[in-house]
């Protein structure tokens, strides 16, 4: 019995060395899918106010100002991401620009294919993870505060 303990202790020690590269992944992978759509809604700004005035409706925000700010969303939160700087916070922004994105286009619950809903929750379950465990070992956050003796496991 003992020695299967030691064995499964063995193989979680290597699992536990791809977490970084895992975070590092989801990372790379949410960041892209916003930053794409970021891009898409700069690629033809008419046509991006268009859709927040007359398909999406956010909550409390005039349309060109939801426009602004969800596009400025999709592509700077990303790239805070990519390369893990400030990732908490970043993660967290684009959670709640996802979960406005969803909020914002009732329409999405009513077509016969769910993936449009799936992907977005799925996108927000990728980003509640980041903001709950950070961007990981390969970020400039750790870095940085490796570089000012500050260490994540004493509480900072």
């Amino acid at each position: 019995m003992i020695s299967v303990l030691r064995q499964a202790v063995v193989v979680t020690g290597w699992i536990d060395r791809l977490q970084p590269v895992a975070l590092l992944a989801m990372r790379l992978y949410v960041a892209q899918v916003f930053i794409s759509s970021g891009l898409v809604k700069i690629g033809n700004w008419p046509v991006t106010l268009a859709l927040f005035r007359d398909e999406y409706h956010v909550p409390l925000l005039s349309p060109a100002f939801a426009a602004y700010a969800g596009t400025f969303g999709e592509l700077v939160f990303p790239v805070l991401i990519v390369f893990g700087l400030a990732g908490r916070f970043a993660a967290a922004g684009l959670f709640v620009v996802n979960a406005m994105a969803l909020i914002s286009y009732p329409q999405l619950f009513e077509f016969e294919c769910p993936a449009p809903v799936n992907s977005h929750l799925y996108w927000g379950s990728l980003l509640a993870l980041l903001t709950i465990f950070g961007p990981g070992k390969i970020a400039l956050d750790t870095l940085i505060l490796r570089r000012l003796g500050l260490d994540r496991t004493q509480g900072v």
